[in-house]
């Protein structure tokens, strides 16, 4: 028996809505960074809101990947463990790459 479609869904809305708000603070942050460079603005800073930048984007990363284990990996490693496996080495990799 997998996760049903109702919890997926809920969770899926739940974490859809999680991901549009860390997406306007992301832009946000880019159209700051953007100003910052026009306004040739200390270097330090501008390295500092563009860390501050990857860091939003890895808390989006995480969200979503924390989404797909829990709605998705759960259900593919009871039906499809092979494939879900070399999913998450691909993606693995692509981290560290």
């Amino acid at each position: 028996m997998g996760i049903s479609y109702e919890y997926m869904n809920l969770h899926y809305q739940k974490v859809k809505e999680q991901a549009k708000k860390r997406i306007a603070i992301i832009k946000g942050q880019l159209d700051g960074l953007q100003r910052m460079i026009e306004q040739d603005s200390y270097c330090i800073d501008i390295l500092n809101q563009s860390l501050a930048i990857q860091n939003s984007l890895k808390s989006l990363d995480t969200l979503l990947f924390e989404r797909h284990l829990k709605t998705h990996v759960a259900d593919q490693f009871k039906r499809e463990k092979s494939n879900a496996i070399k999913e998450l080495v691909r993606l693995f990799k692509r981290v560290n790459e």
